[in-house]
Order: C-alpha cells, then sequence, then structure tokens
C-alpha cells in the first residue's frame, strides 16, 4: 500500500475467533452483498454457528457468496431484488416473518452514488427518486420491521455511511449527499431511544472506497481509496466492539479548510467536472 494510503488509512485488523464469538448463533443481515464491502463481509461471517442472510440485486453472485459461506461450514441465505422498489422490500419483510428469522444484526450497506451536475439532472428527476428511495426509504422501512426483534435480542444496527455527511454542501453530489444526509439525520435521531433499549447503533463513515460504485468516475482513479477488505474490516470490529464507530481522523482536519476556502474550493469542484 503506498505510504500516502497508510497515513489516511490505518489498518484495523479484527481476529476471526472475536469475530466469530460475537456472531455466535446470531443472524446476520447484510445489504448490498453482491459485490464489494458488503460480499467480503458475508464471507468473513461464515461460522458454523451463525446464520447470514444477504440482499442483493445480482443473483449469481449471491448464489456464488452462499456457496463460499456453506463451503466454510457457514449457514447462508440469500433474497435478490432491487430495494429501490418497495415491492422488494415488502417481499423480503414478507419473507422473513414467513419463515420466522429473527435478525440480530443488520448492517445497512446498500447504497447508491450519483455525481452529476444539476444542470445535466434537469431531464433526470429520478435520480433523486432512486438514490432517495435506496439510501433512506429502504433502510428506514427495513429498520422499523426489524425493531422488534432488534430490541427483544439486543441486537445491532450498522449504518455504512459516507464522510460526505460530515462536511457541507458539497457542488455535484446533490442527490447522494441529500439522501445520505436524510438517514444520518434519521438514524442520530432515533439512536438515543435504541441504546435505552439496549440495541447498538453504530455509523461507519467510510471516505473514497475502491468499489464498483465509484468506477464511473475516472477522476478518482488517481485519488486515494481505501481497500474494500479495510473497510469490512472495520465493520467487523464494530461488530465485536458494538459501542465502535469509525470516521477518518483526517475529516476533523478537512471540514474546516472547507469552511474556510469553500468559494475556490466550490469552485474547483465544479471546474473539474468538465
Amino acid at each position: 500500500m503506498p505510504f500516502l494510503q497508510r497515513i489516511l488509512y490505518p489498518n484495523v485488523k479484527v481476529s476471526d475467533s472475536k469475530l466469530e464469538k460475537a456472531l455466535l448463533n446470531k443472524t446476520i443481515l447484510i445489504s448490498g452483498a453482491s459485490f464489494g464491502i458488503g460480499r467480503l463481509l458475508a464471507e468473513k461471517s461464515a461460522f458454523p454457528n451463525t446464520n447470514v442472510l444477504i440482499l442483493g440485486r445480482t443473483e449469481e453472485q449471491l448464489k456464488e457468496v452462499c456457496t463460499i459461506i456453506n463451503q466454510k461450514g457457514g449457514n447462508a441465505q440469500y433474497f435478490v431484488g432491487d430495494l429501490r422498489e418497495k415491492k422488494t422490500t415488502k417481499e423480503f419483510l414478507d419473507l422473513i416473518k414467513n419463515q420466522n428469522i429473527s435478525v440480530d444484526v443488520f448492517v445497512n450497506n446498500a447504497g447508491k452514488s450519483i455525481r452529476r451536475s444539476v444542470y445535466d439532472s434537469i431531464d433526470r428527476f429520478h435520480d433523486f427518486t432512486r438514490t432517495m428511495d435506496l439510501n433512506y426509504y429502504a433502510p428506514v422501512e427495513l429498520i422499523l420491521s426489524l425493531l422488534p426483534c432488534l430490541s427483544k435480542k439486543k441486537g445491532q444496527i450498522i449504518n455504512i455511511s459516507s464522510i460526505i455527511v460530515l462536511f457541507p454542501s458539497i457542488p455535484l453530489w446533490s442527490a447522494y449527499q441529500a439522501s445520505k444526509g436524510a438517514f444520518h439525520i434519521w438514524f442520530k435521531s432515533i439512536k438515543p431511544e435504541l441504546n435505552l433499549r439496549g440495541v447498538a447503533a453504530n455509523n461507519i463513515y467510510l471516505p473514497l472506497v475502491k468499489t464498483r460504485m465509484i468506477a464511473p468516475t475516472q477522476k478518482f482513479d488517481k485519488l486515494p481509496a481505501m481497500n474494500p477488505e479495510q473497510a469490512m474490516q472495520i465493520i467487523t470490529n464494530s461488530i465485536v466492539k458494538r459501542n465502535y464507530n469509525y470516521k477518518p481522523w483526517w475529516t476533523m482536519v478537512v471540514k474546516p479548510l472547507i469552511f474556510i476556502f469553500k468559494r475556490p474550493f466550490y469552485k474547483a469542484t465544479i471546474m473539474n467536472s468538465k
């Protein structure tokens, strides 16, 4: 790993034995598990006495993940669907109810990112509805339905968020930042209530991660991004410690700089999009 990346993203290592103990006789639900961070986390959770329930849009990949988990001696089940569609959420929640599945840990990992000028979205209202559906409405609906069992079992919700919600509003990211910010505020609002019921609520604020999500933006290729394996280890650390939240140390430095140099930063961001 290049020197800069080691400084920006120090490694977090969690032993398999500690993770296995934390997930012993539990069911972990992971959304967005077809690829990337979600898939790595699912495969990492392949323990004999852990049930892994994964959600995603690509059935071939989900089948492959389940096969890997089962071959390792774990127990896996998948559900195919697009959480941007309300029928997917309903069908999945019906499945949980009909099969009497009780979730202990929910990792809200599914997400949609858009980097686009508002002028390029004039005829693309769906840019905003789709991001809100996946990044806000779907996880809210899932959590509301899961709360009774999570509260009864003193479970855990881990929200895979983005550092973008910690910064001032940034040009070109209106759809993404608004949707992630909406869930960020909602989750922070309910966190005290969850904690009083014994439900751990954790936020993992990730920077750029080398996944399929950032692939369409070629400008990101030259930026130091976190490795998906590192992101996965950070999430496992939250599962083990329960009270562990994460944000890169340098966000505290960058945030005031954006305020101070707002105008040149905004101008450079917009000009760099052309």
